[in-house]
């Protein structure tokens, strides 16, 4: 009976350990946390957003921080076979706008409670408020792990899942890429990938907490369009968040990174007309409002707290009659409706980032298992590989794929 020691009881850890457990290793799961799964508990708002129901190629599109490397994985263990797996062992699951998955109960705990009740009716052991701090080798091979006080478990292989470097407040910081640079393994240098962006626009407190829908937004770099989402976003007091802005804000770090300035996004208020058909809708909105002020003459077109914004952009003064705009200035109007400017100047803190991209370089990592290629009985899992995905339940995924391909590896090896 191979023993596994799993660093890590997060979403990877779990799954590998339950993986680990069915193979029929001897398994210990090593948690810092006084409790396992504290990152899955804030997923999805709580609610955990388990998976998305799409197939295996839309799921590596989605998947754009090395998604062909989870190829094997995702193959191995699928969506369907985590629906499966949660089912099976008594939690109900549904499926929600865009393809994503939660448990019935809304409630992110149910699934944290149903994994490590899977794993503890396997006879594995879950152990919390452990932290490694190393992990110990002999003749070339992996042959256990050292703990923080002084204490250390022997064990065949070795699983890190200790997650990336976000929210460090569930454990997830960094600690498993320093145990993975500890063994001479490359890290891709750890950058947020989900994250809300900051800009120094001076309306920006002034929208804080308007959530727009249907909008699409585009990042330009010193001019040049980079990369574009469609969907809903919000303004916060320090900038902009929302699904859309967390989708783009991988390109927005990498450009950072890079050293690059004027990153601007641009925002079409009215994605779905042309500029020809915005115009003859604002000038039939100007007909039946045209003895207003422009401010109010523009009130079933935007949000009123947008409102001053946009004519501000479009330099119109918001007390003028509607019906002595001139066509320059409807225009002008049309154009900013088409592509409002944020200017970007950041991304929040990588603790504040839901996903972390960079990790242990995938060069170094068998995809099929997930075992090392610098150290016999060394396998990773999750986050602490150089993987990210869009938000929707992919991230989760890819956590739960890699956890079962390392843990089936692990205790057959």
């Amino acid at each position: 009976m191979n023993k596994v020691i799993v660093v890590g009881g997060g979403a990877a850890g779990l799954l590998a350990a339950v993986a680990a457990a069915e193979q029929g290793a001897k398994v210990t799961v090593l948690e810092k946390m006084f409790k396992p799964g504290k990152k899955l508990l804030i997923t999805g708002k709580g609610r955990c957003n388990i998976t998305n129901d799409c197939e295996l190629q839309e799921m590596i599109k989605n998947i754009p921080g090395n998604g062909r490397f989870l190829n094997s994985a995702l193959r191995q263990f699928t969506n369907e076979d985590m629906v499966r797996l949660l089912n099976d062992n008594g939690l109900e699951t549904k499926v929600e706008r865009g393809g994503r998955v939660f448990p019935v109960s809304d409630q992110a705990k149910d699934v944290v409670d149903t994994l490590v009740k899977i794993l503890r009716d396997l006879g594995a052991e879950l152990l919390t408020d452990i932290c490694v701090t190393e992990v110990l080798t002999e003749a070339g091979q992996v042959v256990g792990v050292k703990t923080k006080s002084g204490k250390s478990f022997k064990a065949d292989a070795v699983i890190i899942a200790a997650g990336g470097a976000s929210y460090p407040g569930t454990g997830s910081d960094g600690s498993g890429a320093k145990l993975a640079e500890k063994l001479g393994h490359t890290i891709t240098p750890l950058q947020p990938s989900l994250v809300p962006l900051t800009s120094d626009s001076p309306y920006i407190a002034n929208l804080q907490g308007l959530s727009l829908r249907n909008v699409q937004a585009v990042v330009y770099c010193e001019g040049h369009k980079v990369a574009a989402d469609f969907g809903e976003m919000l303004f916060t007091h320090f900038g902009v968040s929302g699904p859309i802005i967390l989708s783009l804000s991988k390109t927005v770090a990498t450009l950072l990174e890079e050293n690059k300035t004027e990153i601007d996004l641009m925002l079409d208020l009215k994605p779905a007309l042309s500029i020809e058909k915005l115009d003859a809708r604002v000038q039939r909105d100007f007909e039946q409002y045209s003895r207003k002020q422009l401010l109010n003459g523009m009130k079933d077109l935007l949000p009123q707290r947008l409102i001053p914004v946009v004519l501000d952009q479009a330099f119109l003064d918001e007390e003028k009659p509607v019906n002595q705009i001139s066509k320059e200035e409807r225009r002008r109007l049309v154009e900013t409706l088409k592509g409002l400017s944020v200017s970007i100047t950041g991304t929040r803190p990588l603790a504040e980032a839901i996903v972390t991209a960079g990790g242990v370089a995938i060069k170094e990592i068998d995809p099929k298992t997930m075992r090392s290629k610098l150290w016999p009985g060394l396998y990773f899992a999750g986050e602490v590989i150089d993987i990210d995905g869009y938000t929707g339940g992919y991230n989760l995924q890819a956590a739960f794929s890699t956890g079962y391909a390392a843990g089936t590896a692990a205790a057959e090896q």
